[in-house]
């Protein structure tokens, strides 16, 4: 999906026709980056789409994932000679910038975060976890109702997790929390999901993927509880 024209340029030099160098070491590349044009133009190449889906994950708007997007790179670029490695993926400060440049989206428009049953299409699970893998393929719509009624900051923990395939640590980078306080973010959004499914579908025979996965969740609850 092509962006914005202003988020391929910084400066007076073209983003959007160079390659990304998949061998560069990234920790080099960064700090090369905090002067030099072309080196930030291989960051935002990698990066980009990344956080484009992010952004319209949370918006559910082209135009506005484009132009958030936009924004996101070139605060990047404006903050690059200040940017300090604390032991977390250049990524997770992209997601921070945008995190902070869609919360404020959404309270100038005073809009409830809303995610469509298109956008949990985007989900990716393993079929170990208790992320209904199975549901999503039985019944999407019943999981979709059962997340939009989380609070905002348990979907946005569920697109970071499942969209974006960050760690514990990188969602708390992002969403300016501890690790610990992600994991019992975390622990706290798999009960309700669970309760929640459980009020949503409560005939739902025995055996069946839902009952399945609600079982799963209830092991990691008590899982949790008893460490």
């Amino acid at each position: 999906m092509a962006l914005p024209r202003e988020a391929q340029e910084v400066g007076d030099v073209s983003m959007a026709d160079k390659p990304v160098d998949s061998n560069n070491d990234e920790s080099a590349l960064i700090e090369h980056a905090k002067s030099d044009q072309d080196a930030f133009g291989q960051l935002y190449e990698r990066y980009s789409q990344r956080i484009y889906q992010y952004i319209y994950y949370r918006t559910s708007s082209d135009a506005d994932a484009e132009d958030l997007t936009a924004k996101v790179f070139m605060r990047a670029w404006q903050h690059m000679p200040n940017y300090d490695d604390r032991g977390v993926p250049f990524s997770a400060w992209l997601y921070r910038i945008a995190h902070n440049l869609v919360a404020n989206w959404h309270r100038d428009r005073s809009r409830r975060k809303i995610i469509s049953l298109d956008d949990l299409s985007r989900w990716q699970v393993n079929e170990n976890g208790p992320e209904a893998a199975m549901l999503l393929a039985e019944d999407r719509a019943a999981l979709l109702r059962v997340v939009r009624r989380l609070p905002s900051d348990r979907q946005e923990l569920l697109a970071l997790k499942f969209v974006e395939h960050l760690s514990n640590a990188e969602i708390g980078a992002v969403m300016g929390r501890s690790e610990g306080a992600i994991k019992s973010l975390y622990h706290r959004t798999l009960l309700a999901l669970r309760e929640e499914l459980q009020q949503e579908m409560p005939t739902a025979p025995k055996g069946s993927p839902i009952r399945r996965l609600l079982g799963r969740l209830g092991e990691r609850g008590s899982a949790r509880e008893s460490d």
